[in-house]
């Protein structure tokens, strides 16, 4: 079932971890032998933490680049204009090839929210399927065995109920881009309403708090046992 109805109310974080290493704590039953449960969990993150990543790519290097070489192809025609006498013409070839630079560079934008869309789809699978993989070991090992620590003090059952918070943020940033994409569109914008879409672009409010680097990526590394390291 799609999440997206539900991403309208603001992402509340839970707990995690706030010490700068790993704990000196008992290892849980659960760590004593390594299952393919433990494995699972691990290998989702990874997949969940490379959506985001390819998300960060997408926008800070081919959606930029488009973005902002849209603006200048942009402001270059207005300046060319700006010479032509009152009440001419402008001349077919001092226009076209802008028009359709910034034509292409619309249609590279179009490609760009696609991409987006795809890693969005991908976050929304790896967690689904980490509800899957709590389904199972419930199923498999009971309900006690879900709610221990997996390797640190996070269980099954707290990084199942925790993690889905990510696609908030993410479904959020995801809409404002598709937003600058349709103000970017019309040749009528202004350069100082595109100067302030491209600064949004780059800053990505949405995920200053709640992306994966912000969010996730330092709990993982003190709650998954060999989070960096051969999987």
């Amino acid at each position: 079932m799609s999440r997206l109805s539900s991403f309208k109310g603001p992402s509340t974080p839970s707990s995690s971890p706030v010490a700068a290493k790993q704990p000196n704590t008992p290892s849980s039953p659960s760590r004593l032998t390594e299952s393919t449960h433990h494995r699972k969990v691990r290998s989702l993150l990874h997949d969940l933490r490379a959506a985001t990543e390819t998300w960060d790519d997408l926008v800070l290097h081919d959606g930029l680049r488009a973005v902002k070489s849209l603006v200048d192809a942009r402001t270059d025609l207005d300046n060319d204009l700006a010479l032509i006498p009152a009440g001419t013409q402008p001349a077919f070839h001092i226009a076209q090839p802008k028009l359709a630079l910034m034509e292409q560079r619309i249609s590279e934008l179009d490609v760009v929210i696609a991409k987006l869309k795809k890693q969005f789809y991908k976050m929304n699978t790896a967690i689904e399927n980490l509800e899957a993989a709590l389904f199972e070991a419930h199923k498999l090992k009971g309900w006690q065995w879900v709610q221990e620590p997996l390797w640190v003090t996070w269980s099954l059952d707290k990084f199942v109920s925790a993690v889905p918070e990510i696609l908030v943020p993410y479904h959020r940033s995801l809409e404002m881009h598709i937003e600058l994409v349709d103000l970017l569109r019309s040749h009528d914008v202004s350069f100082e309403v595109s100067r302030q879409a491209i600064a949004q672009w780059v800053a990505q409010p949405c995920l200053e708090d709640g992306s994966w680097d912000a969010r996730w990526e330092d709990l993982c590394a003190i709650e998954i046992d060999r989070w960096n390291g051969p999987k």
